[in-house]
C-alpha cells in the first residue's frame, strides 16, 4: 500500500485510516452547500503547508471570489507553491502558464492536455479539479465522455499525483467506478435542524469507516466528528 496523503481534516484522515493513498484519484460527491470546495482547498492547502507543489482547477467560481471565500477560513491563496487555473466560463482567458492561453473547459481531453503541460514546468505533488460536472455537462456524448474519463484517470495516475475531483451530480457511476475512492457529503433536516453528515462509500486498497460521521463548517472550515454517528431520520 502507498504512502498516506492527509486531506487537511483530522478527523476524515482518522476515517481513512491515516489518510488517502497517494497517487491514484478520488472524487468528492455532494449537492450544493455541503462543503466540497472547502474540503478539496483543505486537501490543497495541507499539501502548500507540507511544502508540496498543488495545482487547483476552478471550473465554476472564478479565482477571485474563491479566494476571497477561503480566506475566510484563514487558507492562503497566494503561496507560491499553489496554483491556480480559473476555467470558469466568465473568464476572459484560460490562464495555464505564462504567454500561453487556452480554452479548455469544454473538454476532458484538453484538461488532460492542460495539465500535462503544467507538468513540464514542474511536479504537483496534489491536484484538484472543482467541480467535474461542469466537464460532463459539456460532453453530449456519455460514451465519449466515459472513454475521456477513463484517459483521464490513466494518464494522472502515470504522473504520480493524488488528485481530487469534486462533482454535485447525484449520479456518478462512470466516475465511481474508475475512481481509487468515493467521499460524499450529504445534508439531512433532523428535529427541524439542519445536519451535514460525511460518508466514504469506496476506498480501493484499504479498510475505512464506511460509517455517515457528522461533520461542520466552521471559522476554520470543515471539522470531521468521527467518533460521532449521525442520528438519521
Amino acid at each position: 500500500m502507498g504512502e498516506r496523503v492527509s486531506t487537511g481534516i483530522p478527523g476524515l484522515d482518522f476515517m481513512l485510516n491515516g489518510g488517502l493513498v497517494s497517487g491514484r484519484t478520488y472524487l468528492v460527491k455532494g449537492a450544493p452547500g455541503t462543503g466540497k470546495t472547502t474540503l478539496a482547498m483543505h486537501f490543497a492547502m495541507a499539501g502548500v503547508h507540507n511544502g508540496e507543489n498543488v495545482l487547483y482547477v476552478t471550473l465554476e467560481e472564478p479565482a477571485e471570489n474563491l479566494k476571497a471565500d477561503m480566506m475566510n477560513f484563514g487558507f492562503n491563496l497566494s503561496d507560491l507553491h499553489f496554483t491556480m487555473i480559473d476555467a470558469t466560463p466568465t473568464a476572459e482567458r484560460y490562464v495555464l502558464m505564462e504567454n500561453f492561453f487556452e480554452s479548455f473547459a469544454e473538454s476532458m481531453d484538453k484538461m488532460l492536455a492542460a495539465i500535462k503541460e503544467q507538468f513540464k514546468q514542474r511536479y504537483y505533488h496534489r491536484v484538484v479539479i472543482d467541480p467535474i460536472t461542469m466537464l460532463k455537462v459539456a460532453t453530449k456524448d456519455d460514451i465519449e465522455y466515459r472513454r475521456s474519463f477513463l484517459t483521464f484517470v490513466k494518464a494522472v495516475g502515470r504522473l504520480k499525483t493524488t488528485v481530487i475531483l469534486t462533482s454535485e451530480l447525484q449520479r456518478t457511476d462512470v466516475e465511481e467506478y474508475l475512481v481509487s475512492g468515493v467521499i460524499e457529503l450529504r445534508m439531512f433536516e433532523l428535529q427541524g435542524k439542519l445536519a451535514r453528515g460525511i460518508r466514504i462509500t469506496k476506498f480501493r486498497g484499504s479498510s475505512f469507516d464506511g460509517t455517515i460521521r457528522p461533520y461542520k463548517i466552521t471559522d476554520s472550515g470543515i471539522v470531521v466528528y468521527p467518533d460521532h454517528v449521525l442520528p438519521l431520520p
